[in-house]
């Protein structure tokens, strides 16, 4: 294959060249270089010292982690021989050094440990039980078929940064497809966007309880294509059924009112979960990664804006999207700007989203909302 040298943060690799992303023998996104910019800022705040990329393509999410981050030991695993390859060309363009090879494995051992695995991902996962400190899964598509082994392979009190890509399963596109995959009900509309989130980390808590692991949301957010979240895993039983309790489910009427109960079986018709009704974000943990965003130059220009976002947010189960509201109600468009002016001076919080640049997050009553949407001045 004809490959091309790339330039993501410190790192310099090489990349299949190819008309289409999805036509190149080893997949690589420059797209997701803001995901994997955000990553990279959470392993400099946590400090891992063993961290698994087990779905690695060319390697360059593992590489920056081994460059930019204090991790002492970087696994990268890929299932197929031309990834195998590739990450090694990868890891010498990066690091130098004589890899070291036995089987589908090679090694460099310098500052840092650096080990390149060919093979399953599961398999890998299960033969490192309790392992890994911050184990990162970013598959194309559902990490369903991955999280079991991730979550044994995870230390009881390690990191868990999984992404899905399959949004339109997630967002209530393909209903039947979201109950096979993460048994929950999805909504579509403008809900369905941070909906779907909160169904990939509920799983994920649903999972975590079967080996006694409660859950923590250091940071979970919608992008693009795709849903990522950073979970800190809490060991104990109890520490599980607190995180279950965080569950629950969704309601949505025609006018656009939405309510939420947190309960294990929807008391009402026409609920959509079960999800996380819990935080999305640590306070504290995001002032860190602010802090260290201050010295860290990003590869994508939108990382830093986009976690500005995310800092300010307001952290409140659903959001009000203003532009479907007067759709929904026969009222006049208004500026997102101008609603949360107007819900602040009534004395309620309110702040711009990351799921909608036409959206509200606010601990308003509805009709507060709609009452800010009619207002003329």
């Amino acid at each position: 294959m004809e490959l091309v040298e790339r330039r993501e943060g410190s790192a310099r690799f090489l990349v299949p060249k190819a008309e289409r992303i999805y036509d190149a023998p080893v997949f690589y996104n420059p797209v997701m270089a803001l995901n994997r910019d955000v990553s990279v800022l959470v392993a400099r705040v946590l400090r891992p010292k063993r961290v698994l990329d087990a779905l690695s393509a060319t390697g360059i999410r593992g590489i920056r982690y081994a460059l930019e981050s204090p991790a002492e030991e970087v696994w990268l695993n890929d299932i197929s021989e031309e990834a195998y390859s590739l990450m090694k060309q990868n890891v010498g363009l990066n690091f130098g050094g004589e890899l070291y090879e036995e089987g589908d494995r090679a090694y460099l051992w310098g500052e840092k440990l650096i080990v390149i695995n060919r093979g399953d991902a599961n398999r890998l996962m299960a033969e490192n039980f309790r392992y890994f400190d911050f184990l990162d899964l970013d598959p194309f598509g559902s990490p369903m078929e991955f999280l079991d082994t991730a979550l044994r392979s995870v230390r009881r009190r390690g990191v868990l940064a999984v992404t899905a890509t399959d949004t339109g399963v997630l967002c209530g596109a393909y209903a039947k497809a979201c109950l096979k995959n993460y048994l929950a009900r999805p909504i579509r509309g403008e809900l369905c966007h941070e909906a779907g989130l909160r169904i990939l980390v509920g799983t994920v808590v649903r999972y975590a309880a079967k080996y006694d692991l409660g859950v923590e949301v250091l940071l979970a957010y919608y992008r693009d294509h795709y849903f990522r979240a950073f979970l800190r895993f809490k060991s104990g039983a109890r520490k599980a059924e607190k995180s279950l309790s965080q569950l629950g489910y969704l309601w949505q009427e025609e006018n656009g009112r939405f309510s939420y109960e947190r309960t294990f079986l929807p008391e009402r018709p026409n609920a959509y979960g079960p999800l996380w009704l819990g935080p999305l974000k640590d306070g504290a943990f995001m002032e860190a990664l602010s802090k260290e965003l201050e010295n860290f130059e990003p590869a994508h220009k939108k990382t830093k804006p986009f976690l500005e976002l995310l800092s300010k947010e307001l952290d409140v189960p659903f959001h009000y999207d203003t532009h479907a509201l007067a759709r929904r109600n026969g009222l006049q468009a208004v500026k997102v700007s101008t609603v949360i002016e107007r819900l602040e001076e009534l004395g309620y919080s309110a702040s711009r989203t990351h799921f909608s640049p036409t959206s509200v997050k606010t601990n308003a009553p509805f009709e507060a909302v709609i009452s800010a949407l009619r207002e003329k001045r």
